[in-house]
């Protein structure tokens, strides 16, 4: 199975992808009685409801950087890392200068 090589190009794409996972799966445990296109826009208008989504959303990330460092594939952690960072940075960014 492709997750179980040891890729640093895998790492980056898992790395972008978490955090997209977990923006959903924040939006299906507490937000159903609205759209997703209104969860997104009620995100980009609220800074602090903002902020909580992104921290899930990076969790998710976490979450894989902690299963691959364990499993000793490093490279594949190593590219996680990397999003993660470029992600917390772009956020950052986005919410400071909105």
């Amino acid at each position: 199975m492709f997750l179980k090589k040891d890729s640093f190009v895998l790492g980056l794409i898992l790395g972008f992808l978490a955090p997209f996972v977990g923006i959903v799966v924040f939006y299906l445990v507490k937000f159903t009685s609205m759209s997703f296109k209104e969860f997104l826009e009620v995100m980009v208008m609220w800074k602090s409801f903002f902020t909580s989504v992104i921290t899930v959303s990076l969790i998710a990330d976490g979450a894989l950087f902690t299963i691959y460092i364990n499993t000793d594939r490093d490279e594949t952690a190593r590219g996680i890392f990397v999003t993660t960072l470029v992600y917390t940075i772009l956020c950052l960014v986005l919410k400071y200068a909105l």
